[in-house]
C-alpha cells in the first residue's frame, strides 16, 4: 500500500493537509466501497489526494472541503471505471446520462460495473482482475496460473461475455439503490420546524395509494454496506373485516455473508384524512402463509402503532413532546413519544432538502430510537436507528458503544443511544 501524501510548508499547505487528515478515513471508505482490488483503490486514492492538493486554491469556502474532495474521488472512481467499461466493450455511449452519477436510478457507472463484477463466478472475477485491472498480457496470465495461452483467451472471453449479459439483463437493485450508503450531512435550521402532511405507512416509507411503489435499503452505518433492500408496490384495493384498504406486495432480500435471502410477503394499510395504519400482513415462510389481521392479538406487536391502533398522525405538527439541542434529548415520560424536534437541511446526493426531524422514542421497544427526516411533500429523505447502549448485552457480551465506536451516539434522559442502520428510499434518486 502506497503512503498517504504528507506535504508540508505555507499556511494553504498546512491548511489542506489539516483537512485532508481529518477526512481522511472517509475519503478511503468512499473509494474502497467502490473499488473490489485494493491496490488499485490505494493508487485511485493517491489520485484524489494529488488532484485535491494541486485545485485546493479553488476552493473557496473550507467549510465544503469533505463534499468537494468526494465529489473528486467520485470523478476518479468514474474515469476508472469507464476504462473498464471501455476494455470490455460496454456500450457506455448507451448509457443514460443519470445513470453514470447518482441521478434519477441512484447509480454511479463505478458502483454499478463493480456490482456487475460481484455477480461473476470466480473464475470470471480473477480473469478480469489480472487482465483488466493489473494490464497483464495474456501470455504472462498463463505462465502465472500455469495453463495454456489459449485457455486464457477462451475464459477472458467467456468472462467478458458473462459481464455483459448480466449488465443487458440488470439488476433490481442496480437500477434503484446503491450498494453502499452516499456520504450525507445534517445541518441544524435555526427556523421553526414546519408541520406536515405525512402519509407515509410508518416504518415502510410508501404511501398507500392506488399507483404508488418504492424501493428502500437499509445500511450499516459503520461499514456503509447495504444489509437489506425492498421493493413495495400498492397491488389494488383490500378489505379487511369490512375496512377498506390497499394490498402492499413486498420483496425483501437480506444481505449477509453468504447468498442474498429473498422473501415475498403482503400487507394491507389504510390512509385516511387523519390517519394511516396496517389492518393486516400475510407472510409467507416455505410451504406455510401466515395471516395476522389488527384483531390478532400478536398483531400489535409488529405492526399495531398509536393508541388503540390508530396508526401515525397524517397531519403532524411539534407537540412539544420532545426536546432536543445538539445531540442531547429530554422528554416527558409520556407514554407515546413521537414528535417533530427541529428543522434540517439533509444534502445527499448533492442536493439539499429542507427537513423536519421526527424523533420516535421507544415506541415500539423500549430501547430503540429513531430520527425520520421529512422534507415538506410529507416524504422520508433519510432515517436512522440508534440502540440504547445496554440493548441485547447478555447475548452480545458488548455494548452498542463497544461494536459501533465510531457511530454516532445521543442521549436520553441520560441514556446513551448508538447509531445501528440508516435507510435512504428511492425518492431521493
Amino acid at each position: 500500500m502506497k503512503p498517504v501524501l504528507r506535504i508540508k510548508g505555507d499556511d494553504a499547505v498546512d491548511e489542506f493537509e489539516e483537512l485532508l487528515i481529518t477526512y481522511k478515513n472517509t475519503v478511503e471508505r468512499f473509494v474502497k466501497y467502490r473499488l473490489n482490488a485494493v491496490p488499485d483503490a490505494d493508487d485511485i486514492l493517491q489520485e484524489v489526494y494529488i488532484t485535491a492538493y494541486e485545485k485546493f486554491h479553488q476552493l473557496k469556502n473550507k467549510d465544503s472541503f469533505k463534499f468537494w474532495i468526494l465529489t473528486i474521488a467520485r470523478n476518479k472512481c468514474n474515469d476508472y471505471f469507464r476504462k473498464m467499461a471501455k476494455f470490455m466493450e460496454l456500450p457506455i455511449d448507451e448509457i443514460n446520462e443519470n445513470q453514470l452519477t447518482y441521478g434519477i436510478h441512484g447509480k454511479l457507472e463505478s458502483t454499478a460495473v463493480s456490482d456487475i463484477v460481484d455477480l461473476l463466478p470466480d473464475k470470471d472475477k480473477q480473469m478480469l482482475y489480472l487482465y483488466f485491472w493489473k494490464d497483464i498480457p495474456q501470455e504472462e496470465i498463463a505462465r502465472k496460473l500455469n495453463i495454456p495461452a489459449g485457455t486464457v483467451k477462451s475464459r477472458l472471453y467467456t468472462a467478458k461475455q458473462n459481464f455483459k449479459n448480466q449488465y443487458q439483463k440488470g439488476d433490481n437493485i442496480m437500477k434503484t439503490m446503491p450498494k453502499s450508503l452516499p456520504e450525507y450531512k445534517i445541518e441544524a435550521v435555526n427556523d421553526h420546524p414546519f408541520s406536515i402532511k405525512w402519509e407515509e405507512v410508518m416504518g415502510w416509507f410508501l404511501v398507500p395509494k392506488l399507483g404508488e411503489k418504492l424501493n428502500w435499503a437499509m445500511y450499516n452505518t459503520a461499514t456503509g454496506k447495504m444489509m437489506e433492500f425492498f421493493e413495495t408496490k400498492v397491488n389494488g384495493k383490500a378489505t379487511v373485516h369490512n375496512i377498506e384498504g390497499v394490498d402492499i406486495s413486498v420483496k425483501q432480500t437480506v444481505y449477509d455473508n453468504g447468498k442474498p435471502e429473498v422473501t415475498d410477503w403482503n400487507f394491507v394499510a389504510q390512509l385516511t384524512e387523519t390517519h394511516c395504519r396496517y389492518l393486516a400482513a400475510v407472510r409467507q415462510e416455505k410451504d406455510m402463509k401466515y395471516y395476522y389481521t389488527f384483531l390478532d392479538e400478536k398483531f400489535a406487536q409488529n405492526w399495531g402503532f398509536g393508541e388503540n391502533n390508530c396508526g401515525n398522525e397524517v397531519n403532524f405538527s411539534p407537540k412539544g413532546d420532545i426536546k432536543r439541542i445538539g445531540n442531547e434529548v429530554t422528554h416527558n415520560n409520556k407514554d407515546f413519544l413521537l414528535d417533530i424536534v427541529g428543522r434540517y437541511n439533509v444534502t445527499v446526493n448533492e442536493k439539499t432538502y429542507d427537513t423536519v426531524c421526527i424523533m420516535d422514542i421507544e415506541t415500539y421497544d423500549n430501547n430503540i430510537v429513531s430520527e425520520q427526516f421529512i422534507d415538506k411533500n410529507g416524504r422520508t429523505i433519510l432515517w436512522r436507528r440508534y440502540n440504547k447502549d445496554t440493548w441485547q448485552f447478555e447475548s452480545r457480551g458488548k455494548k452498542w458503544s463497544e461494536i459501533f465506536p465510531g457511530n454516532d451516539r445521543i442521549t436520553v434522559n441520560g441514556e446513551t443511544y448508538v447509531q445501528w442502520y440508516d435507510c435512504i428510499t428511492d425518492y431521493i434518486f
